[in-house]
């Protein structure tokens, strides 16, 4: 099986290429660049360096959220328009838990943390039974405090990781009471080689969409949206006491 994995959905960019138990190319960057000008570029490269036929893969999977909204919109109609293309399935795997993947097989509990603004975290955790991966608490959008309260409750050592633990690293050595400890540079963002791999179980339990019934998940509205509502809001409040 043949999995073409793409996530785009933070600062990171990444593409991969999984085939059954090895990982035949993956190229991820962690730079200011925007994900319009690098996915298709690094895809292209892939394809060139490793000779590969797009018509091969099985399904393509793409981290569908939460996220940038902008990345994951450019994440999104890559893959769609790769597999309107190619008559492929799409994989949609929860851009938390492809995180959390990263660390599969570990023996402490997995809690990815990503940055949402305004002191909140896209985030959820997780438990290895070897390359199975359990959810304890599903991906959602909740303020740090209390993703770490109900994080303790398990009373057991936890790996935080993603881009959202160098802005909450001080309130988890603070109010953090269990044992814990961060994942290393190379295990702690987002990356394609985990959604493939990933991917492949989905493929075998049939959790597979078309291009077209694919929609990113964003868990909350972008904040234009949210200054939109707030105004209408607001000039409705006025005319109610005018």
């Amino acid at each position: 099986m043949k999995i073409l994995g793409l996530d785009s959905s933070g600062l990171v960019a990444s593409v991969a290429v999984a085939e059954d138990d090895k990982l035949l190319a993956e190229y991820t960057v962690n730079y200011k660049k925007t994900h319009s000008q690098t996915l298709l570029p690094m895809l292209d490269e892939i394809v060139s360096m490793i000779e590969l036929d797009l018509h091969t893969v099985d399904a393509i999977a793409v981290a569908g959220g939460p996220g940038s909204f902008t990345g994951l919109r450019i994440g999104s109609a890559t893959a769609k328009g790769l597999g309107l293309a190619l008559e492929k399935p799409l994989i949609q795997i929860p851009t938390v838990d492809g995180i959390a993947y990263n660390l599969c097989g570990a023996r402490e509990l997995v809690c990815p943390l990503m940055d949402a603004r305004r002191n909140q975290t896209y985030t959820g955790l997780y438990e290895f039974e070897q390359d199975t991966m359990n959810t304890l608490i599903s991906q959602r959008a909740v303020g740090i405090e209390e993703i770490l309260e109900m994080v303790s409750g398990f009373d057991r050592d936890v790996v935080f990781l993603g881009d959202g633990v160098p802005v909450f690293e001080e309130q988890i050595r603070q109010r953090f009471p269990g044992k814990f400890w961060f994942a290393p540079a190379h295990m702690n963002r987002q990356r394609a080689a985990s959604l493939a791999v990933l991917a492949q179980q989905y493929y075998r339990q049939g959790r597979i969409q078309t291009a077209r019934e694919h929609q990113p998940q964003y868990l909350r509205m972008a904040q234009a949206e949210r200054e939109r509502l707030a105004k209408k809001s607001e000039h409705q409040n006025q005319q109610v006491i005018q």
